[in-house]
Order: C-alpha cells, then sequence, then structure tokens
C-alpha cells in the first residue's frame, strides 16, 4: 500500500474515522503547535483570496474565512471531506492537486498541509500550487519529519529514514525550490505521549500505509513518550 496512491488515498479518506483517531492522539501536545503556525504564516501574508488543498473536513479553511478574509476556497480528494467541509460553511469542492480547477494567478495564498507527500506526481503538484498564485504570492505547506514519531516506530520494526519519500522535512526546500524564488523552513519537535498500548496500537492501526504494523505494538508498561517532528514550509512566488 502506497501513500503516493490516489486511489489508496481516496478509499482512506471515504471515511473521516481513521483521520480523526489520529488527530486526536495530537490534542494537548507539548511545545509549539503546527496548525497554529501555519494558520501564522497564512495570516502574516494579508492575503484576500486563498485556496486550500486537501482541505479535510474544512478547520482551516473556515478560520481563515472567519478570522482573515472570506475569499477562501477549498478543495479535496475525498467527496466525505468536502461534504464535511461544507457544513463549516466553507466553499468546498472536489478536486486533485496535480490539476486545479483555477486560472493562473487566482489566488494571493495557497495552503497544503499534511498532503503533498500523497501526491503521485510531486513535481507536477508543486507546479500547479505556485500556478495559481499571484507573483508574489505564498505557499504554506506542512509536513513531517522521517523521524516524525521515530521511538514508537521502532517498536513495530519501521525505519522510515529508509523509505522512498517526497515532500518530507528533509527535502521539502529542494523541492520547492524548483517553482518558488523563497523558501523558509519553520521546524516543531515536542514530545507526544501516548497513555498506553492501546492508544500507541490504535495510532499505528489508522495510518494509511502501516497499518499492518500495529499488532506488532508490544505491551506499554507506562505508557510512550515519542518525538513529533514536523515543519512547516513558507514559499514565495517570485514577483
Amino acid at each position: 500500500m502506497s501513500l503516493h496512491d490516489p486511489d489508496v488515498v481516496r478509499r482512506e479518506y471515504e471515511s473521516e474515522d481513521g483521520l480523526r483517531s489520529r488527530a486526536s492522539v495530537y490534542q494537548g501536545v507539548a511545545g509549539p503547535d503546527a496548525r497554529e503556525m501555519v494558520f501564522t504564516a497564512v495570516r502574516e501574508a494579508a492575503p484576500r483570496s486563498v485556496l486550500e488543498v486537501g482541505c479535510g473536513w474544512g478547520e482551516l479553511a473556515a478560520r481563515i474565512r472567519e478570522e482573515i478574509t472570506p475569499g477562501v476556497v477549498a478543495v479535496d480528494l475525498s467527496p466525505r471531506m468536502v461534504e464535511l467541509a461544507r457544513e463549516r460553511g466553507v466553499d468546498a469542492r472536489v478536486g486533485d492537486v496535480r490539476s486545479l480547477a483555477f486560472g493562473d494567478a487566482s489566488f494571493d495564498c495557497v495552503t497544503a498541509n499534511w498532503m503533498l507527500y500523497h501526491a503521485l506526481d510531486i513535481d507536477q503538484a508543486r507546479a500547479e500550487l505556485a500556478r495559481v498564485l499571484v507573483l508574489g504570492g505564498r505557499l504554506v505547506a506542512a509536513t513531517n519529519s522521517t523521524r516524525h514519531l521515530e521511538e514508537l516506530w521502532a517498536l513495530v520494526g519501521r525505519d522510515q529514514t529508509a523509505e522512498s519519500r517526497h515532500f518530507f522535512s528533509e527535502d521539502g526546500t529542494e523541492l520547492l525550490s524548483r517553482h518558488f524564488a523563497a523558501v523558509e523552513r519553520r521546524d516543531v519537535v515536542s514530545p507526544m505521549t501516548f497513555a498506553d498500548t492501546e492508544a500507541a496500537r490504535g495510532y499505528v492501526a489508522s495510518s494509511i500505509a502501516h497499518k499492518h504494523l500495529a499488532a506488532r505494538v508490544p505491551e506499554l508498561s507506562g505508557g510512550l513518550v515519542a518525538t513529533r517532528r514536523c515543519s512547516v514550509f513558507v514559499a514565495e512566488k517570485a514577483p
């Protein structure tokens, strides 16, 4: 099973259950809030028009509409995610990052968070994100490190650093620099606690490509502290 297979991703997000299960683990994580850093990076640009690609259930898009600009549009590969985003009052549409249904220079800011590693053709995806931005526009894109939660994954024998990848913390700057004039990487490193064996197994079982490893999580006597490692990339399109 591949993170880059659009059919796999589409099936995964036919229901919100897996996403909600993964998201619940991050509630109350110590240290900086990566989602807040994404919102801050969007607000810094003072945009009048924003596109969120891979919007999930629309939490960020709804906040942007309420606190920054009403001119926000959201797209997601999953019809179910689009349905949930619309329930928040978001102008959400089914769409694929590899072929965005918007004209050139349509948005002041585009944000794509924890989703570009799903793109089957990452270069095409980056080119599309740049195309729909105005000259001087801003892309905000969050992703994980190959060492994200490495303490947990080590328990089940997964070596993330040995896996093929595109658009993670380690290679994001290089990849974005092919389409954007300036790229800044803002890292987040913070501890995250899995209270018990059930919590750790539940997280692994909710993953897209590695849920088959859940049974390998050993019995934990006192929980597990793992390290959350992710990055928010802020890229500017040349004016």
